[in-house]
């Protein structure tokens, strides 16, 4: 039998201990760690100061382009004028002429035809304006006496002196109230004065150097690019005299059109009135056709009241006239832009620049319209009942009235030849 000796237990190992805590290493600027400890990002301060450096150049930005803004809108007028200007420039250059020398020329020819017709105009307005306030009782008796018959009223001069005497105060204040605004109004001459004289200095400059502007612009540009100005800059020109001879054009039939009226009213000036009509109404936006009308009507008070709404009257037809069926079509053909595009760019420029961007809204759309059409490519559309539902109709109508059209001819000559015949037999009874 095996005996089992039990071995004593010897020393038993010692557990291990634990590694004593190393401090942690400190974070590096770079490690996020909160906005406000170290740890914030190196990138944060820099980034916060270009952000405040692009909003104040952006605030900067904005500051100066709204006190530039008169000055952006009196080049652009400028550029438009010039673009009328430089083919007469171009023309008399062609023939040896220097450029500054026919520009001075071209600018004397239309401060010379302004001028006269500004001072035709002011004289027959002076001399109106004062033959009415020498016949002004004598227009106010008219106009009673006419209210009366016509209306079955019973007005008189005295109840009218009355009514004026008792608002006299109203009248005194706002008299006084236009003294007090003179300065203002002549500040407000003074500028525009200025303004028209800066207008002109850049378009003498824009036209008597259009080579030279044309060479430096193209000169910033690529050479694949200076073509593409080039071509932008021909139809400018051209849009812009097809927009001005259709404008002339309007202005004659305007002028031609009211001298018929005019003589047959016997109004006094009439020619004069015609010009000043067609002129004003064309080439002065928005209020243009205002101004056009108020100077007859006040001629034609002088004459007779009634002569004066007959006056009023064809203004207001005329212009419709003139609206919706001269004016679409015959800017169609001159600048080559739909009725619908121009009445659109008007609206537009008249929104963005006011009276000026009315004025040259339309050279300017025409001009954005053929440079895209330049490099828009288009191609040609299959006939599709889709595109035009009326085109089988027109032409299912078109095949009917051809078809009635040879029955007609077909009868009448059936017709004919049997009248033919029966006169043929009627002269052989008549032989034998």
């Amino acid at each position: 039998m095996t005996q089992v000796v039990d071995e004593a237990p010897g020393p038993q190992p010692a557990p291990p201990q634990p590694e004593p805590l190393q401090p942690a290493p400190p974070l590096s600027p770079d490690a996020g760690g909160g906005l406000w400890g170290t740890g914030m990002p190196r990138w944060l301060p820099r980034a916060m100061v270009l952000a405040l450096v692009l909003v104040g150049l952006f605030q900067l930005a904005d500051w100066a382009f709204h006190q530039l803004i008169d000055l952006f809108v009196m080049l652009l007028v400028s550029f438009f004028l010039s673009l009328a200007l430089e083919p007469a420039v171009d023309r008399m250059a062609a023939r040896g002429v220097r450029r500054g020398i026919g520009t001075f020329l071209v600018f004397v020819a239309v401060v010379v035809a302004v001028a006269g017709f500004l001072t035709a105009l002011g004289t027959l307005l002076v001399d109106q304006v004062a033959k009415i306030a020498g016949d002004l009782p004598h227009l106010l008796d008219n106009l009673i006496n006419w209210i009366n018959k016509t209306f079955h009223q019973d007005l008189s001069l005295d109840e009218l002196q009355k009514k004026l005497l008792k608002d006299s105060g109203a009248i005194e204040s706002y008299a006084q109230q236009a003294a007090d605004n003179v300065w203002g109004v002549s500040s407000t001459l003074i500028g525009g004065l200025f303004q028209a004289f800066t207008v002109g200095l850049f378009t003498f400059y824009f036209t008597a150097e259009g080579p030279r502007v044309r060479r430096t612009v193209c000169s910033m540009l690529p050479p694949a690019k200076q073509g593409e100005v080039l071509r932008a800059w021909e139809i400018a020109l051209a849009k812009t005299g097809g927009y001005l001879y259709s404008r002339a054009l309007l202005a004659v039939a305007s002028a031609l059109a009211h001298w018929v009226m005019f003589a047959l009213l016997d109004l006094p000036y009439s020619v004069a009135l015609a010009i000043w009509v067609g002129v004003m109404s064309q080439f002065v936006p928005t209020i243009g056709t205002y101004l056009a009308g108020a100077l007859p009507v006040l001629v034609a008070l002088t004459v007779e009241p009634v002569d004066a709404l007959w006056v009023l009257a064809f203004v207001v037809v005329y212009q419709q006239i003139e609206n919706y069926l001269l004016h679409p079509r015959i800017t169609a053909k001159t600048v080559d832009v739909h009725p619908a595009v121009a009445f659109g760019a008007v609206i537009a420029g008249a929104a963005l620049l006011g009276a000026v961007g009315a004025l040259i809204a339309i050279p300017a759309a025409a001009t954005l319209q053929g440079f895209v059409g330049t490099y828009v490519r288009r191609y040609e559309v299959a006939t599709d009942p889709r595109i035009d539902r009326g085109e089988q109709r027109r032409a299912r109508r078109e095949l009917r009235r051809k078809a009635a059209s040879r029955l007609r001819r077909m009868v009448g000559a059936g017709e004919q030849q049997n009248g033919t015949a029966g006169r043929g037999r009627g002269d052989e009874g008549e032989e034998g």
